[in-house]
This record gives C-alpha cells, sequence and structure tokens, in this order.
C-alpha cells in the first residue's frame, strides 16, 4: 500500500518514469500475499494500466484493465462501485483510441453503477458523467455533452470545494465545448479560471497545467491573438517535455498547436518540422491508422500545398481520408441516427477541403478520383448505415433482436403521436422535454441494435476506398454517366496569411462531377450555391403553381445548372443524376434548353448516391404480393395502431400520459375536413386489372395500422393525401390550403397550429392521412387523429427488403428538409431506409384525376416490361401530350434502381394467360 501510494504522489507529479517500479513492485508483492484474484491485486493492475494508458502505452495498459475488470466482477459484484472505476478506465482506454462505440455502453454502465451505489452527487458519479460527455465532445455531439458537463461540475464544486483539480478538469472540459461552438468569451473565463486552480494545486510544472496552456493558446489563435498564444505554447511545450518525455502522444498535440500557429502566419518553414515531428510520435505511439494521425496528416498536406508540392500534398490527402474512411467504418456499429449525423458532419470538413482541391485543380485525375470517391462515399451516408442496420435486424438477427427494434417502432410511434397532437394544455418546455426524452430513447435503441448488428454487416462492407470509383464505373451503361452534384462549404485551402480561423472566407458553392463507364471523370465549378438554389426556387414554384411562363424559368436553371455539362457528356443517353442540396427539389425532366425538355434528350435515373449503383444485398426471399392502399374512408372510425398497444410498463406509462394530452385536445381540435380522392379508386382498380393478385385495401380498411403491420410486399402503391410541413423558420414557405381535387392535405389541426412547438425533426412533418382522418370532427368516441396519420419516423421502420418499387401517389411526398451532403429528410428517405429498391415521389400538389391518368399509364408500362424509372418516363411523355404543362405530368420522380420488376409482371402474365 506504501508503495503504491508513493506512486501515486509521483503520478500526481507528472514523474512516470520513477512511479512505475513502485508500482510494479506493489503488484508482485500483492499477488505473492493475497493470491491473483484479490480486490487489492486488481488495484494495482488498475494503476499500473493507467500508468501506461498516460504514457500512450494502449497495448500493455488494456489486458491489465481487462483483468482488474474480471476480479472486481467475481469478488465484489458487478454492482460494486470499484466494478465502476474499471468500466470507467477501460471506456477511457477505448476512447484514446478511437474505439467509441466499445466505450459507450461501458461509460453508461459505469455511470448506473455509481447512481444507484453512491447517490446521484458523489465525485465517482461526477466522473463518469464528465467521461461520458467527453464521448460525445469528440463526436460532435455537443447537445448531450453540455448537460453532462454542467452537471458534473456542479457535483464536484459542491463536494470538493471550488479550488479543487477535478474542478478544474470540469472547467476545462466546458470551456472546450463552449469553444468549439464559437463562444469565445465564455470559454475564455472558464479556461483562465482552470488554469489557476490548477497552478495553485499542482503547481507551475505539471502535465495538466500545460494542457490548461495549450487550450487557453488556442482559444487566442483562433481570435488572431498569435502574440498571446505563442508563449503559453512553448511554455506548455517545454513542461510537457520535461514531464512525460519528448515522445509522448500529449507532446505531438502541442507541437502540432504551436505549428498551427505558424502556419496561420504563413510562418511554413517554422511549422514543418513541428508537424512532421508530431506525426512521427502519433505513429510511433499510437500506431499508423489511430485517428490522431489523421489530423497531422490533413495539417501535413496543407502545409505542402503551400509550399507548391502539389503530388506529396494529394499523397497525404489520400492517406488522411482513407484512414478516415477505416475509421467510420469501425464505428458505425454502435451509432443511432443522431450521432452518425453529428460525426459526418465533424468528417465534413475534411470531405469540403477535397472538393475545394479539385475546383483548384479540375485538371488534376488524381484529385478528380479523390473528391469524387469522397462523394460516393459520404453523400446519403447515415441513411445507408441505417439502412444497414434495419436490414440485418429483419433479415439476420434473433427473436431478442426483432423484440428490441419493435420497441423501437412502438416508441416513434409514440413520439409521432404526441408531435401530431401539439401540446395541448402542457406548457412549451414540458412538452418538449417529453419528445426529447422520447427522442433520446429512441437514440439509445438506435445504438443498441446497431451494436447488435455489427457482426453480419462484416458480411457486407463496402469496397475498399481505393477501389470504389472503379466499382462503380464498372457497371455504369456504356451510354450512362454518373452526375454527382456536390453542395459545400468552399474555403481557401491555404488560409492568407495573417487572417485567423473564424474570420476566414467561406461560401456555398456546387460542384458537378463526372464519372463514365469506362472510368474517366470530369469536374465542372457550377459556381456559388446562392443564385442557383434561388433559380431552383423560382422554377419549382413555376412548375407547382401552373405558371403559364414557366419555361423562363426552366430554360434559366437549365443554364446554370446543366448547359455546362453537356460538352463533357459526348454521346451520354443515359444520366444518373445523384442531386445534393436544393437541386434534389428539382424534376431535371421539366428542364428546358429553348428546343426541347430534358426528359427528350436524356433517360434520366435519380439516385440518392452513385453507391446506389452497386448492387446491393438480396433478400433472403425475394417478395412477390403487391398492396394497394387507396382511396381511404376518412369519416371511418380508426383503430388504434396495435404497435401503440406493445412495450414495457415504462413505454405504456408514457403512452398513458400522452393519451391524457389527446383528451384534453379534444375540445380544442378544428374540424378537419379531407375530402375523399375518387381517383385514388380508379388507380387501385387499374392496378388491379393489370395485377389480379393484388391485394386492396381501401374505404374503412385502408388504416395506419394495416399499413404498418404489412409483411414485406413485392410492390407497394399509396394513393391518398400527403403532407410535409415546414420548419418552424421556414414558415413563410408553408402553403395554402389546397383545393378539394388534389392530393394535399388541407388542414392539419394541431399539428399546424403548434408554431414555434412543431417538431424540428423532419421526419416527423411529412406523412400520409388514411382512414378516419376525419374521425375527430365527428367527436367519435375514442377515434384519435393520430390514429389516422402516419409520419415519416414510422414508415422508417416498415420492413420492405425485397419490396422493388414503392409507389406514394400523394402530394409532396418527395419534399423535405435538406441537409447538404445527407439528402432530403422526409418521406423518400423513410422508405429508403425501410429498404424499398425504387421509391416514386412527388414534389408538389397533384391534381387527383390527372395523377390517376399518370400512374395507369405508368403500370401499362411497368406491366410491358419497361424499367422503373423508364415507365414513368413514357407515362410521363404520354401524358404530355394531352397536358403540356409539367405541373402535371413532371410532379414525380424515380429515385433507386431502373431495372424491370421481377417475378411480379411474370407471375401476371402467366395468371393472364391461364385458362
Amino acid at each position: 500500500a506504501s508503495l503504491n501510494n508513493h506512486a501515486k504522489l509521483y503520478i500526481d507529479q507528472g514523474h512516470y518514469g520513477r512511479a512505475e517500479p513502485l508500482y510494479a513492485r506493489a503488484l508482485a508483492i500483492r499477488e505473492g500475499a493475497l493470491g491473483k484474484d484479490h480486490p487489492d491485486v486488481a488495484a494495482s493492475l488498475n494503476n499500473l494500466a493507467t500508468l501506461y494508458r498516460d504514457q500512450g502505452h494502449y497495448g500493455r495498459a488494456e489486458p491489465l484493465y481487462a483483468r482488474a475488470l474480471a476480479i472486481r466482477d467475481g469478488a465484489l459484484g458487478k454492482d460494486d462501485p470499484k466494478v465502476a472505476s474499471s468500466l470507467n478506465n477501460l471506456a477511457i482506454l477505448y476512447r484514446d483510441q478511437g474505439q467509441y462505440g466499445r466505450a459507450e455502453p461501458l461509460y453508461e454502465r459505469a455511470l448506473a453503477i455509481g447512481e444507484g451505489t453512491l447517490g446521484k452527487n458523489h465525485p465517482d458519479v461526477a466522473r463518469s458523467l464528465n467521461n461520458l460527455a467527453n464521448l460525445y465532445y469528440v463526436q460532435g455531439h455537443y447537445g448531450r455533452a453540455e448537460p453532462l458537463y454542467e452537471r458534473a461540475l456542479a457535483i464536484r464544486e459542491g463536494v470538493l470545494g471550488k479550488d479543487h483539480p477535478d474542478v478544474a478538469t470540469s472547467l476545462n472540459n466546458l470551456a472546450s465545448l463552449y469553444y468549439v461552438q464559437g463562444q469565445y468569451g465564455r470559454a475564455e473565463t472558464l479556461y483562465e479560471r482552470a488554469l489557476a486552480i490548477r497552478e495553485g494545486a499542482l503547481g507551475k510544472d505539471h502535465p495538466d497545467v500545460a494542457a490548461s496552456l495549450n487550450n487557453l493558446a488556442i482559444l487566442y489563435r483562433h481570435q488572431g491573438h498569435y502574440g498571446r498564444a505563442e508563449p503559453l505554447l512553448e511554455r506548455a511545450l517545454a513542461v510537457m517535455e520535461r514531464a512525460l518525455g519528448k515522445d509522448h502522444p500529449d507532446v505531438a498535440s502541442l507541437l502540432h498547436s504551436l505549428a498551427n500557429l505558424y502556419s496561420d502566419q504563413g510562418q511554413y518553414g517554422h511549422a514543418e518540422p513541428l508537424l512532421e515531428r508530431a506525426l512521427a510520435i502519433w505513429e510511433g505511439a499510437l500506431g499508423k491508422d489511430h485517428p490522431d494521425v489523421t489530423i497531422s496528416l490533413k495539417d501535413l498536406a496543407v502545409l505542402r500545398f503551400a509550399q507548391h508540392h502539389l503530388a506529396e500534398s494529394l499523397s497525404l490527402y489520400e492517406r488522411a481520408f482513407f484512414l478516415s474512411e477505416q475509421h467510420l467504418r469501425q464505428e458505425v456499429f454502435g451509432f443511432s441516427e443522431a450521432r452518425l449525423t453529428s460525426v459526418l458532419q465533424l468528417l465534413r470538413a475534411e470531405e469540403e477541403r477535397l472538393y475545394a482541391l479539385a475546383r483548384a485543380h479540375p485538371d488534376q485525375e488524381r484529385i478528380r478520383h479523390l473528391a469524387l470517391t469522397a462523394a460516393l462515399l459520404r453523400k446519403n451516408r447515415s441513411a445507408e448505415e441505417i439502412a444497414a442496420t434495419s436490414r440485418i435486424i429483419y433479415r439476420g438477427l434473433g427473436p431478442e433482436d426483432r423484440e428490441t427494434f419493435e420497441r423501437l417502432r412502438a416508441l416513434r410511434t409514440h413520439r409521432s403521436m404526441l408531435s401530431l397532437a401539439g401540446p395541448g394544455r402542457r406548457s412549451p418546455e414540458n412538452y418538449q422535454q417529453r419528445l426529447k426524452e422520447l427522442a433520446d430513447q429512441g437514440d439509445a435503441l438506435e445504438a443498441e441494435l446497431a451494436r447488435r448488428s455489427e457482426p453480419l454487416r462484416a458480411l457486407h462492407v463496402l469496397p475498399p476506398p481505393a477501389e470504389f470509383l472503379e466499382r462503380v464505373a464498372a457497371v455504369l451503361p456504356k451510354d450512362g454517366a454518373l452526375v454527382e452534384f456536390v453542395a459545400y462549404n468552399d474555403r481557401p485551402i491555404v488560409p492568407r496569411s495573417g487572417t485567423f480561423p473564424n474570420q476566414r472566407p467561406s461560401d456555398v458553392r456546387y460542384l458537378a462531377l463526372l464519372l463514365f463507364a469506362d472510368g474517366h471523370t470530369h469536374i465542372f465549378d457550377l459556381g456559388p450555391a446562392a443564385p442557383i438554389d434561388s433559380a431552383a426556387s423560382r422554377l419549382r414554384d413555376a412548375l407547382a403553381s401552373g405558371d403559364v411562363a414557366y419555361q423562363q424559368d426552366a430554360q434559366a436553371f437549365y443554364k446554370r445548372v446543366f448547359r455546362p455539362l453537356v460538352p463533357l457528356l459526348g454521346k451520354t443517353r443515359r444520366l444518373f443524376l445523384s442531386p445534393d442540396g436544393q437541386l434534389a427539389l428539382v424534376p431535371f425532366a421539366a428542364l428546358h434548353d429553348g428546343k426541347r425538355f430534358l426528359v427528350d434528350a436524356f433517360d434520366i435515373i435519380h439516385l440518392t448516391s452513385g453507391k446506389d449503383l452497386l448492387r446491393r444485398p438480396e433478400a433472403q426471399s425475394s417478395a412477390r404480393s403487391v398492396v394497394v392502399l387507396a382511396d381511404p374512408d376518412f369519416g371511418a372510425t380508426p383503430t388504434a395502431s396495435s404497435l401503440t398497444q406493445e412495450g414495457s410498463p415504462a413505454m405504456a406509462q408514457r403512452l398513458d400520459s400522452v393519451e391524457r394530452i389527446f383528451s384534453a385536445l379534444r375540445s380544442e381540435l378544428p374540424d378537419t375536413a379531407w375530402q375523399r380522392l375518387p381517383g385514388t379508386r380508379k388507380e387501385a382498380e387499374a392496378i388491379k386489372r393489370l395485377f389480379p393478385q393484388a391485394q386492396l385495401l381501401l374505404d374503412g380498411n385502408a388504416t395506419k395500422d394495416a399499413l404498418l403491420k404489412l409483411e414485406t410486399p413485392g410492390l407497394l402503391h399509396i394513393a391518398t393525401h400527403g403532407f410535409f410541413l415546414a420548419a418552424p423558420a421556414d414558415a413563410r414557405l408553408e402553403e395554402a390550403a389546397a383545393p378539394g381535387d388534389t392530393r394535399k392535405v388541407g388542414n392539419l389541426g394541431a399539428i399546424v397550429d403548434a408554431g414555434p412547438n412543431r417538431s424540428p425533426d423532419p421526419l416527423l412533418r411529412s406523412g400520409l392521412v388514411l382512414a378516419g382522418g376525419n374521425a375527430l370532427a365527428a367527436q367519435s368516441g375514442s377515434s384519435r387523429m393520430e390514429d389516422s396519420l402516419v409520419t415519416a419516423l414510422e414508415l422508417a421502420g416498415l420492413d420492405l427488403w425485397g419490396t422493388q418499387l414503392v409507389v406514394l401517389s400523394a402530394c409532396d411526398t418527395g419534399r423535405g428538409d435538406v441537409m447538404q451532403g445527407q439528402g432530403v429528410y422526409g418521406l423518400r428517405r423513410a422508405l429508403v431506409v425501410a429498404g424499398a429498391e425504387t421509391v416514386v415521389t412527388s414534389l408538389w400538389q397533384v391534381n387527383d384525376e390527372t395523377t390517376r391518368e399518370l400512374m395507369e399509364a405508368y403500370y401499362d408500362n411497368l406491366l410491358a416490361g419497361q424499367g422503373r424509372a423508364e415507365a414513368l418516363r413514357r407515362a410521363m411523355r404520354a401524358l404530355r401530350q394531352k397536358k403540356p404543362h409539367p405541373k402535371s405530368w413532371a410532379a414525380f420522380i424515380a429515385i433507386g434502381q431502373d431495372a424491370p420488376l421481377r417475378g411480379l409482371v411474370l407471375g401476371t402474365v402467366e395468371q393472364q394467360r391461364a385458362p
């Protein structure tokens, strides 16, 4: 015990070399006297492992931590505070190595043990809160990190006093959170207080003091105060080298900070040796594949670019991107969709630098390849990864996993119900808190399912980054070309000397990246996004409103976005378009060159990303059923979804509180009066004639419950009213109530009236109206509006793996919130996540009778063996002969595979020919 404590004193002073032999001798004594499975042996193992971890010797630390945890689990029980300590330490080790998915469940378990055994205000609980917040911080999930940091700080100040080193740690971490969010004033105050505490408690030569000096200097650098930053960094580097040695990873971090300071001032000669030394330290201590290595690679790449060594710079960029992609693939197994989106946003800066590099050197084939590879891999990545989890849950995992997934579906339904109902008599704060609780619970279940899917996901990994572009080119037809449109924040690759980071100019631009079947590429800079987005909005509005002067807007958009690409396309006939930003809401078929529409010049196939061209894993059995849900009886009494009746007692309790809200709302909701749509019934009957085996869900059978309980159909057609509601910030974009002959929702009651309380989640603002939509107007007993409205969030839980085609024959089903690089968040995304191979959706309000004509022609073409996108193009051209305005024929787009239907068509032909 004396040896152990003496060693700890050296650790606190930063004298690691003097501590190690004392820890080792203490461990040997305890093993000899107490046996190898005694809790005191675990304590020695833990301390020695922490020493190794602090020195960057992760390989030596992990087996010691694991052995200590096993001893404590066996000797003390799984809920002992010392077990929580071991869990925390092992999680820190994983986090330091970038293995975030392995760290999080350990942190969560440690926190639960601490709160259960020690109470919610114990310093050990503060440690767990701080560590979990650190994990969220490095993943960019700042909203989840901040309350944990604040709670940890409050506990430590209350229990330990305001001048304790642990308080300084909390202050430092909270300051870092403010810093990355641009709140420099708040960050500086906390950094300075943390530094004062550490200098007073630990002395001026402690590594923690050096860390505080580094953080404060980085803050000064970002404010352009280079003269204040440099002496702090020099002092911090000297302290850290004395305490930890010259080859410690923390020393590399300081070298990096000092190098960036010099680079900002154009002093590349001073920065270069520091970056090279930092890279060598990180590679030696952490391995060449550690996430921190990418930091040095990217900054060194910028330096080489500034020195006009383009080839060397590009090699560094390639290595950094491939390493980053490798790490992303390892970590997605533990991410919910919200967490994955945060991580992708953190990686976005590196991706955008590649686009800026390609714009600067469009003649360099190697640069074009790297930029296009980045676009192929990262565009719509969040939907792809969530879809992969869904596929495996439905096709490969056991009953326990299916049960968890059903709980997630039930929770999404509850969340949708509450969002649709609005706050009612609850305060806005209480209402938003409830929605947040349900969202957090959903995130936790998503992350759990993602972790469970890891073994099977290994069977469906993406091709290596270096081969990805070649794989995509190989599946393009000879007369085809892929056009990846990219919207990105363009910043100077090398900042002008003397401009500090938060003053560096940036503007959103569009690039067009082209790939052909023979593997050759082109790039074209389309220019700033603002005028292009404005032209897109004008065109969409002109088409949706039926403006007779639409052709002027169609030609203006064509000139900005497509005419520059025509010389590059050559003899291309088939265009695979992967739009980004506002371009994803434009029907390219309706573009006009002054002589003809684009649909007359090219066969256009819409994709969420060029990687959609790669063959997807097939379902175990190809579904063959055809299901048509149409002409709902909005006056029927809806039945509550069975999903709302499932789940744990806690889920039932949450549902009960939601029910009380709905009861209170009944007297407050305005009458809704959704008109039935005769064209949707005619559509259904026409499909039934073509596909005699089709199952029709009409009238009172066209219910939300029936839709959510469907077994995987081969083809799913839904014809009804649809809705998408703009976010509160975009209220000016809200469309007026539609005429009765359109398939647009005219009045959504509480969800429309929610105003600023409207959900920020676009998947809760997109949906369809099914049977019973007018039940509230009739005050019919227990009928509830939410039992007739199905949101995109709920549809994302359907099993559509094996579904070849989903047609949403309703208004606005292709609209949603646009996120740069990650597509349109709405119904179209939900169905892609659910597994549909091809989705047909609309971009504006559509007329009931006109849509019927288009859809009947579409299914005739499908039955004739035409591809799913080709059949729609031909139906559009035919309808244009009768109704030439694009409002009538250009509203729908097909997203996904263009292949003809499999099995369904053959089965139908055989049935029709049977006697």
